[in-house]
């Protein structure tokens, strides 16, 4: 059994990327302990690039913010799933907020291993998730990652579209495919 925290970048309660998430959870919980993040419910501040917290003793954030809370969460985890939707090209500018705050020493002492991506968006276009399968790769390579799985939704714009969409069954099947 592993830990596995969902990293979820909508705003939106019960919309189709939280329902995604859901989706997925329920899969993976069957085998492994499992926490949601909604980025809704966190106080983060973008990072500014100051490089300090390499200077700390600690290695901590000069910004006391609930970041702290989510590098706590983030040290115990085993895999990270992100789940967003997809406004323009981009993850969730919350959820970017959390992922910039990753620049920092203290990601040394993760034990994550795996990661997974669910995207959500309202386009139709085959090239909506690009960009961030471009960095998403990127970090799989940086830190030497296992890609454990990729849901890409496109279509659904108008909150509880996905319901009508394979990719719950898709989330699920992902999500018991972890071990």
């Amino acid at each position: 059994m592993g830990k596995i925290v969902v990293l979820v970048g909508s705003m939106r309660k019960e919309g189709n990327t939280d329902l995604l998430a859901k989706a997925f959870v329920d899969g993976a919980s069957k085998k492994n302990d499992v926490e949601i993040i909604s980025v809704a419910e966190y106080k983060v501040n973008p990072c500014i690039g100051c490089n300090s917290c390499f200077e700390r003793k600690d290695n901590s954030c000069f910004q006391k913010d609930d970041m702290e809370i989510i590098y706590r969460k983030l040290a115990k985890a085993d895999m990270i799933v992100i789940a967003s939707p997809v406004y323009f090209y981009g993850i969730s500018s919350k959820l970017k907020a959390i992922v910039d705050r990753l620049h920092t020493p203290l990601r040394n002492n993760f034990r994550v291993k795996k990661l997974g991506l669910l995207l959500v968006a309202a386009a139709t276009l085959p090239t909506v998730f690009d960009a961030i399968e471009i960095q998403y790769k990127l970090v799989l390579d940086f830190f030497k990652l296992e890609d454990a799985g990729r849901v890409l939704v496109r279509g659904v714009k108008d909150k509880g579209d996905i319901k009508r969409n394979k990719a719950l069954e898709e989330a699920y099947k992902l999500g018991m495919s972890i071990c």
